[in-house]
């Protein structure tokens, strides 16, 4: 792999051969063969994940891995090219998909591998029957840049010289004649449009012309065509503009109408040895149109038995689709040997929904470690870069390239590698490096010094989170990112946002995480620790006195404290009243009051189940922490008390209330100040305090006469857990309340 991918060798594998190797039938960036897996059908290959997960990364890896050496093609979805008709089209004879078939033949008509162009004459003819269908005005040469648009697909690069743009321009001169005369009547001129097309089509006696007559008499087996390839093309045009169904079955129509032509190009007269390997298209951005459209139209093909010769690669935002409900699923590491595919009776089960992980513990150093080459890394920060981002593989690249920035300039926590400035990489230069080193330019400061004359960047969390969110209402989404669940969410929303947004617009953002492929998890509203933190963080620096961060945690604080658990109704039982007592003390540690959570774990510390009472003790250590801002730039000895307390150093808390056991209280404190802080994903870990957890950890152990083997896995695990960037090992129990 060329582009530093890492954890994507099942894929792009070579020895033994991945699963592009074994679908595409070649060797990525080599010219080899490879044996098929599937060399009759082969899966729709889908790869699946949320924003970040690496999905257009794999998809630009595996052009780059085949272009040149077999016909390709790239489509995103989300261009601006298929969100509207070019000036002067009419709706009713565009959509998206026509446009995306024409882009994917243009790309696929290139020469590669000493193997001519590829033409596309029954694509050609459809879309020029569609096309037509918009014909009724008098803007001859707009209609007839379109013709030739179209007729250009029809291309084979074995005309001498001029000769093709000299066949186009006669033809779509005659295409636009019926436009030139009386026009019949108000409607279309689909029909002698029609005629004209056959008609050229049929003239001739070169390969090249017995091959356009093959293509327009293909229309003859269009549904209820009856054997007439005209009346084929008007129904095609027809259905078209009809919208709907009848719609989408045209356009499925002029898919199996490429597909059928790149058939014809396979299994022709050129020797089938010029063309190894089968072709392939890739489709970024596939949940929205006309990437859905497509998908559907190639199953339903493959469903009925109507082979195509490609293998198809597409990228889908979120974790699936309704068009995909059938479809074999697995995660890419499965795949390494063999995908596990067989299709079954339904159309769906014709793809393969492939789930991109992310990077794991010992690639994300890797990554850290390329980007900033030749400069002084600190050892906990490849580990805490993993702990913050979670593996994601926009998260890590941005966060590391980041580092390369500003690690010259002192900044060094991830915290304050998420509010220096990030310079786009392409904007990034050696001059600007120079200078940093030099001192010139970062401070650490709230919002009023984020964004640094002469620089050019903004801060690294704001150009992740632009990348990451759902379009619009991040604001709103930064508040609620406070919130636990639906419940906390909609408090948040009635006290901190305006009326009309409410629990509508609480349930509206739920619903667009999950369709991102982020659902909520137990105990938090924002499932995704990485995006959370980055939410957080925006909300804390929204202004320079962070009043909307203090006010949605008192929210919460009073909704926890006003509104205790019913004993009795579903979701209201003991568990329930016990979660609401957690998340109130969480919030309170939020805002600096600590001793609530410390009393709170001293108490349940004898009675409570030793790995509920470990779980309780992390989940209130996750409460966001942010230190004084230091003034003369990073690399100061910022106010973060945590480590002081954590190492029981003197004055760093008031005495145990009275009556309580005093070394227990204390012990516990420093345990809670600990945890807190090795687990802080914008901190970095202090190794002392992390070994500090194994004695803390240790003589609780003593305390306890049952029950004491969580503690004891803990003191062992605990300490490696926090430098090395992994959650902290509780068990077979996730960490949450």
């Amino acid at each position: 792999m060329r582009r530093g991918l890492h954890g994507q060798g099942a894929l792009f594998d070579t020895e033994p051969p991945g699963l592009a190797a074994r679908l595409v039938g070649l060797r990525p960036f080599q010219h080899g063969s490879s044996p098929c897996e599937h060399p009759k059908e082969i899966p729709f290959v889908v790869f699946a994940g949320p924003r970040g997960i690496g999905r257009s990364a794999v998809l630009a890896e595996l052009r780059a891995a085949y272009e040149g050496r077999t016909p390709l093609a790239l489509i995103d979805c989300e261009a601006e090219r298929f969100a509207h008709p070019p000036a002067g089209r009419p709706h009713e004879v565009w959509s998206p998909l026509s446009q995306a078939l024409v882009t994917i033949a243009e790309q696929l008509a290139e020469p590669v591998a000493d193997a001519g162009r590829i033409p596309f004459p029954r694509l050609a003819a459809g879309l020029l029957a569609v096309a037509a269908g918009g014909w009724n005005d008098r803007d001859v040469p707009r209609i007839r840049r379109e013709a030739e648009r179209i007729l250009l697909l029809n291309d084979t690069g074995s005309w001498v010289g001029g000769q093709t743009s000299r066949w186009v321009g006669r033809v779509s001169a005659r295409l636009t004649d019926p436009l030139t005369g009386p026009l019949p009547g108000t409607g279309p001129v689909v029909e002698p449009v029609v005629e004209a097309v056959l008609e050229t089509f049929s003239e001739g006696v070169s390969p090249t012309h017995r091959r356009l007559r093959k293509a327009a008499a293909w229309y003859r087996d269009h549904p209820n065509a009856d054997g007439n390839p005209k009346l084929g093309l008007l129904l095609l045009s027809g259905h078209f503009r009809a919208g709907g169904d009848p719609r989408t079955h045209a356009e499925g129509h002029l898919v199996r109408a490429l597909l059928a032509d790149l058939d014809d190009a396979y299994g022709g007269s050129l020797p089938r040895g010029h063309r190894p390997g089968r072709p392939v298209v890739l489709v970024d951005n596939a949940q929205t149109a006309p990437g859905i459209g497509l998908i559907g139209a190639v199953l339903r093909d493959r469903a009925e038995g109507i082979a195509d010769r490609v293998a198809f690669f597409a990228g889908l935002r979120g974790h699936g689709h309704p068009a995909l409900r059938n479809a074999t699923r697995g995660a890419l590491s499965e795949l390494a040997r063999t995908s596990g595919w067989e299709p079954g009776g339904t159309a769906s089960s014709r793809a393969l929904l492939v789930r991109l992980s992310p990077l794991s513990p010992d690639d994300t150093p890797r990554v850290v470690e390329a980007a900033c080459r030749g400069l002084a890394v600190p050892s906990r920060l490849p580990g805490a870069a993993h702990r913050l981002t979670g593996g994601s593989p926009l998260g890590t690249t941005l966060f590391a390239e980041s580092a390369r920035q500003n690690l010259p300039r002192g900044a060094g926590a991830p915290g304050e590698l998420l509010t220096a400035d990030l310079v786009p990489p392409e904007k990034y230069d050696g001059r600007e490096a120079c200078e940093a080193h030099k001192g010139h330019g970062v401070h650490k400061g709230h919002e009023g010094h984020e964004r640094h004359e002469g620089h050019g960047g903004r801060p690294a969390y704001r150009e992740l989170l632009d990348r990451l969110v759902p379009d619009g209402r991040r604001d709103e989404l930064a508040l609620l990112a406070v919130a636990h669940d639906r419940e906390s969410a909609c408090a948040l929303a009635a006290a901190r946002l305006p009326g009309d947004f409410g629990a509508v617009g609480v349930l509206a953002l739920e619903a667009r995480l999950a369709e991102e492929g982020l659902p909520p998890v137990p105990g938090q509203f924002v499932g995704d620790p990485f995006l959370r933190a980055l939410l957080l963080l925006e909300l804390h620096r929204r202004e320079p006195d962070h009043r909307t961060w203090k006010a949605a945690h008192r929210t919460l604080v009073a909704h926890y404290t006003d509104i205790p658990g019913a004993p009795d109704g579903p979701g209201h039982g003991p568990e329930s009243a016990e979660q609401r007592v957690l998340y109130r003390l969480h919030h309170e540690l939020a805002l600096g009051a600590a001793e609530p959570a410390v009393t709170y774990l001293r108490d349940t510390f004898p009675r409570k189940d030793t790995k509920a009472w470990l779980r309780a003790l992390v989940f209130l250590a996750s409460a966001p922490y942010h230190p004084a801002p230091v003034p003369d730039g990073y690399g100061g000895a910022a106010s973060d008390a945590r480590t002081g307390v954590a190492l029981g150093r003197v004055g760093t808390g008031p005495p145990p209330p009275e009556g309580a056991d005093t070394a227990l209280h204390l012990r516990i404190r420093r345990l809670l100040y600990g945890v807190w802080q090795v687990t802080d994903p914008l901190a970095l870990p202090d190794p002392v305090v992390a070994e500090r957890l194994r004695s803390e950890l240790e003589h609780l152990s003593r305390l306890r006469s049952t029950d004491v083997e969580p503690l004891l896995r803990a003191s062992v695990h605990w300490p490696e857990d926090a430098l090395s960037g992994r959650p902290l090992r509780l068990g077979r129990t996730a960490s949450r309340p």
